[in-house]
């Protein structure tokens, strides 16, 4: 049992050898209330080739709002929506842009703060001036928005809009288009969604600047909790310090931390056990840059510092079919052959160790494979963890060409088409024994020509292993983003210390 004594030791020693996370190299403090963006010339053009894309119309663009967590003075962390962020940067609340495609103007509608305001919040800039920030030179208050929007449905111009999601801004939308809001989504336009997916999913150096900023983050953050973690700790012991890690030098978490000794669970944020001598803990988390950009790493190490035998074992196949995987990553490939790689290598590698058995391409074929590794290999990364998602996960990860499966598992896949130069998404193999899975599918003799369900008695109290790393395609083969975080068994081990 670690004292509470031993845990401020640590995190003391840890506080006083960190080094100093560098910013990515944007100017980005005029003063501690400015918006943080790229030049002002990076939404111009990313607004132009939009027009182009979209061809004719008004594209509407709501910002987001503040939201309250239990009263309305007392809000969440003010998170901007992603595509308002790429195309205009701008980081405030209670925003509206439009893009005027036929006439080429660009239009920001926004209030000016009150001295009320400022008495709270301090100096704000003008809406004129944000605008400015943005290359836009037209900008109104938000009153004349809906003036706009009806001089256009009376013209019979096509708006195009993105699907919300988020319950205020649909009812704000809702009333805005006079569209019932249950409709609101389902009117979404597929050319606007289309086009904005096509220009996000290639990432310009800047943004992976960016990424390589918040995955410098991740670095501090798994290092530390590898440093941290002993066994009589609490998960949220470690998950706190994690927490803390974003916020003292970025923008903060990109999602909720998964820290758990039970990573059996895919998406596990209960931190409240007792982590014990001979448990393995999975740390899944990532930061955001100061533009927001994400990071999202994953890396699984023992508790006490030290693997046992049957865990190295299962590591190894799991960073094996990482890197099986990694290998194969370059332009033109379809990422689901990518995810099949992983699942062979997995399906082999438990038929080594005897809890599997047969031919391993008839039995990834018919999905047997899916009882350990249940979940997709991984998905688009960007301005979201999971980037685009908000826009449609079909949109994003599939094609004309390439649907979704039905398969058990491979349903999971969010990536599945060709890749790209400039596509940037996540490697993440895992192994996983769960106890009601294998119930449920050993009841029904599911694959029994397949799984070597007594072996699997042992294993029920595992856990699970997930190794997690960004990939960026590149113009012939790929790059591992960010700093090499210890990875191999002998890395961690070593780390752990």
């Amino acid at each position: 049992m670690v004292e509470r004594g031993g845990l401020e030791n640590r995190y003391s020693a840890y506080v006083e050898s960190r080094v100093r996370i560098p910013l990515s190299p944007h100017s980005y403090f005029n003063n501690f209330m400015d918006s943080i963006m790229f030049d002002s010339k990076t939404y111009t053009q990313r607004r132009s080739l939009l027009k182009q894309q979209v061809g004719s119309g008004i594209i509407l663009f709501p910002g987001n709002k503040e939201s309250a967590m239990n009263y309305p003075a007392n809000t969440y962390r003010f998170r901007q929506d992603s595509n308002f962020l790429y195309f205009f940067g701008l980081d405030y609340p209670d925003l509206t842009a439009v893009i005027d495609v036929d006439n080429n103007r660009d239009l920001l509608f926004g209030n000016d703060f009150s001295v009320d305001d400022i008495v709270w919040m301090g100096p704000q800039k003008s809406i004129r001036d944000k605008a400015l920030d943005s290359g836009i030179n037209e900008s109104f208050p938000n009153s004349y928005l809906n003036r706009f929007i009806k001089n256009a449905k009376k013209q019979k111009r096509k708006i195009h809009y993105l699907p919300v999601y988020r319950g205020e801004n649909a009812i704000e939308l809702s009333e805005l288009l006079e569209t019932d809001i249950k409709k609101i989504n389902n009117r979404a336009s597929v050319k606007l969604i289309e086009s904005v997916i096509e220009q996000r999913s290639i990432k310009s150096p800047g943004e992976i600047t960016e990424i390589e900023s918040a995955l410098e983050i991740s670095y501090q953050m798994q290092t530390a909790a590898m440093k941290l973690t002993q066994p009589g700790m609490i998960e949220r012991d470690v998950a706190g310090v994690i927490e803390g890690i974003a916020c003292a030098l970025g923008k903060g978490l990109s999602f909720p931390v998964i820290f758990s000794v039970h990573g059996e669970t895919l998406h596990n944020h209960h931190h409240e056990n007792l982590m014990h001598d001979g448990d393995i803990v999975v740390n899944d988390s990532g930061a955001e840059s100061f533009l927001h950009y994400a990071s999202d790493i994953t890396r699984t190490f023992p508790v006490n510092g030290r693997f046992t035998t049957k865990q190295k074992d299962i590591y190894q196949i799991v960073l094996d079919a990482q890197l099986n995987s990694i290998h194969s990553v370059k332009p033109g490939i379809r990422f689901k052959e990518i995810h099949l790689i992983a699942a062979k290598t997995i399906f082999e590698g438990l038929k080594n160790l005897g809890l599997a058995k047969g031919d391993t391409d008839e039995a990834v074929k018919a999905g047997a494979h899916a009882l350990f590794f249940p979940h997709g290999l991984g998905h688009m990364l960007g301005l979201d963890v999971h980037d685009m998602e908000g826009l449609g996960e079909d949109f994003v990860g599939y094609s004309k060409k390439i649907k979704r499966s039905k398969q058990f598992g491979l349903s999971y896949l969010r990536l599945a088409k060709e890749l790209k130069s400039g596509y940037v998404f996540t490697v993440e193999p895992g192994i996983y024994f769960i106890p009601e899975l294998i119930s449920l599918w050993k009841s029904k003799k599911k694959f029994v020509d397949f799984i070597n369900y007594d072996k699997l008695d042992d294993f029920k109290n595992f856990g699970g292993i997930r190794i997690e790393d960004d990939i960026l395609v590149t113009e012939t083969s790929h790059r591992t983003l960010g700093r090499a975080i210890p990875k191999t068994i002998e890395e961690i081990e070593q780390a752990c210390q």
